[in-house]
């Protein structure tokens, strides 16, 4: 039996120690770029079953029309993003679907065997990370924001036409 993917995975995210570094890192070593940077995020929700708050700065590139994600985690409340003691979880984080419904992509996870481990959302996004136990360390995440596609479809087209210049662009 076959189940298909009903769309590709979209997006691999990696938290890092120092945002800027990551970078300059990225661009020098594996060219890619440019690099649309968001400062300040704000994710409110649910982990490990109690209500939390996380921060973060966070650079979106692309690599064909794979989507890289840095997050440089600002806070240190409990989240997947930190260890116990709160210091970030260096390293790849996620692989990422969009979905256009959260609530669905969650009872679709839960009838596979995963559990949630983190839903968030911020004024623009609604997020869910699921896991395994059995498999530590190798986490899902669906996204619902109704402008992804679009935001997906112009920074894949920014990347392709990039001449190496203005590597680093800021939003708000």
């Amino acid at each position: 039996m076959s189940h298909q993917v009903p769309e590709p995975a979209m997006q691999m995210g990696y938290v890092v120690a120092e945002l800027d570094d990551a970078l300059d890192h990225w661009v020098k070593h594996a060219g890619v770029g440019p690099w649309t940077v968001f400062r300040g995020v704000r994710l409110s929700g649910r982990y490990a079953g109690a209500d939390t708050v996380v921060t973060m700065d966070v650079a979106m590139g692309y690599t064909g029309a794979l989507q890289i994600e840095l997050m440089q985690i600002t806070s240190s409340t409990p989240s997947p993003y930190t260890d116990d003691a709160g210091n970030p979880l260096l390293g790849p984080h996620h692989i990422a679907w969009i979905t256009d419904d959260l609530d669905e992509s969650l009872a679709s996870a839960r009838s596979r065997g995963l559990e949630e481990l983190f839903v968030a959302e911020s004024p623009f996004t609604r997020v869910a990370y699921v896991h395994s136990p059995a498999q530590p360390g190798i986490v899902f995440e669906y996204i619902q924001s109704a402008g992804m596609r679009a935001m997906l479809d112009y920074g894949i087209e920014q990347a392709r036409t990039w001449d190496g210049s203005d590597p680093v662009r800021t939003i708000g």
